[in-house]
């Protein structure tokens, strides 16, 4: 599945705001991979979490502007709109409708994260607050919470809550070992995932990538859902907001 335009819905690219890219040089050599790689649009979303406000929006729409230029400077097409990874806590739904907190490209579509020994009510809860609030939550690197894992219904229960479920590519393709591996493969082969990204945070081992796993999933579980996980869903977030676009 060889395309030039995959879309990221989950990145720590920008600089200096979280555990992801440090300097800009950084980001810029992250992007370039992205681009080489396929991937022309991407959402920004770094880490908001209790006690690590994220800093205001002008601030990181004056970041991504300034990535958006360098790139632009070097002839370099893709698209950057601002977002964020929330940590859940019960205040997220009025941070949300206050602007305290982000979502994605200025959509009613939100990236959370939970604690990774969170209990399945837990989350089960969470969900269905950002669901009663107005919101349509992407559970980000969905292989990655132990309660769910071990659920056997798990995923299944939070997707018919209305939940949308997020996969990291590197996890598809064994790089967080082989347990993780065959969980992810089973969701994917019961159509219960919704997005693939790269939550890419460096340059190395968490590189932007997606065009190996586009090609797997493509082979192993067809064009049209390959399709559906990195271009089209992403694609309805994007229409959706937009106002969380850089400018050009």
């Amino acid at each position: 599945m060889k395309q030039n335009h995959y879309i990221d819905v989950h990145s720590h690219i920008l600089p200096g705001i979280d555990d992801g890219a440090k300097d800009y040089d950084i980001s810029m050599q992250m992007l370039e991979t992205a681009l080489n790689d396929g991937i022309s649009r991407i959402i920004l979303t770094p880490h908001n979490k209790p006690g690590r406000p994220l800093p205001e929006l002008p601030r990181l729409r004056e970041k991504a502007d300034r990535l958006q230029a360098q790139l632009s400077g070097k002839g370099m097409e893709a698209e950057l709109y601002i977002g964020s990874e929330l940590y859940y806590r019960s205040e997220l739904v009025s941070e949300l409708e206050s602007g305290q907190a982000l979502t994605l490209a200025g959509s009613r579509y939100i990236l959370v994260e939970f604690g990774f020994m969170d209990d399945f009510d837990y989350i089960r809860s969470g969900i269905y607050t950002l669901l009663a609030g107005g919101y349509y939550p992407i559970l980000a690197h969905a292989e990655r919470y132990r309660s769910v894992c071990m659920k056997k219904t798990g995923i299944s229960d939070l997707v018919e809550m209305g939940s949308y479920i997020q996969l990291n590519a590197g996890s598809i393709l064994g790089m967080s070992g082989w347990k993780v591996r065959q969980f992810t493969r089973s969701l994917l082969k019961q159509h219960l995932v919704h997005f693939i990204a790269t939550d890419a945070h460096d340059t190395k081992k968490r590189a932007p990538y997606l065009a190996d796993c586009a090609d797997y999933v493509e082979k192993k579980y067809g064009r049209e859902y390959a399709g559906e996980l990195f271009i089209e869903n992403p694609l309805r977030i994007l229409r959706e907001g937009s106002d969380g676009k850089t400018q050009r």
